[in-house]
């Protein structure tokens, strides 16, 4: 059977956006070069980030089409970590709310990809 482990987001400098990762995941990049940079998480997930211009065959869509979305434990851990990003300066799109799945917030990385963190309503 085959297994989803990989993302790729197209971004502007990847750089950049390693930086931001990096301060997200609490971990640096397994591979880090002008064009990419990659993450490996401990449930083994990976997290590729591509220069938008490098991108073959070319990247359609805009930022923001699609999310990442980070599972919590509580509300509790929810909040906490709505708090540490702003405290971080990542540009949130929706504060906390309880929403019909759950509690929820939305978050923004530089290129504007949406960063959905959520504990599903029981």
């Amino acid at each position: 059977m085959t297994k989803l482990n990989f993302a790729l987001l197209y971004v502007t400098e990847p750089a950049r956006s390693a930086e931001f990762y990096a301060s997200l995941l609490g971990r640096q990049p397994v591979e880090n070069s002008p064009g990419f940079a990659m993450f490996v998480l401990d449930n083994g997930f990976k997290l590729g980030l591509w220069r938008r211009n490098d991108v073959e065959p070319s990247a359609e869509g805009a930022p923001g089409a699609c999310e990442l979305v980070f599972a919590a434990e509580n509300d509790g851990q929810v909040d906490d970590l709505f708090a540490e990003w702003t405290h971080n300066g990542v540009v949130i799109a929706q504060n906390p709310t309880r929403m019909e799945f759950g509690y929820t917030f939305v978050g923004l990385d530089p290129d504007g990809h949406r960063l959905r963190v959520y504990k599903l309503a029981q």
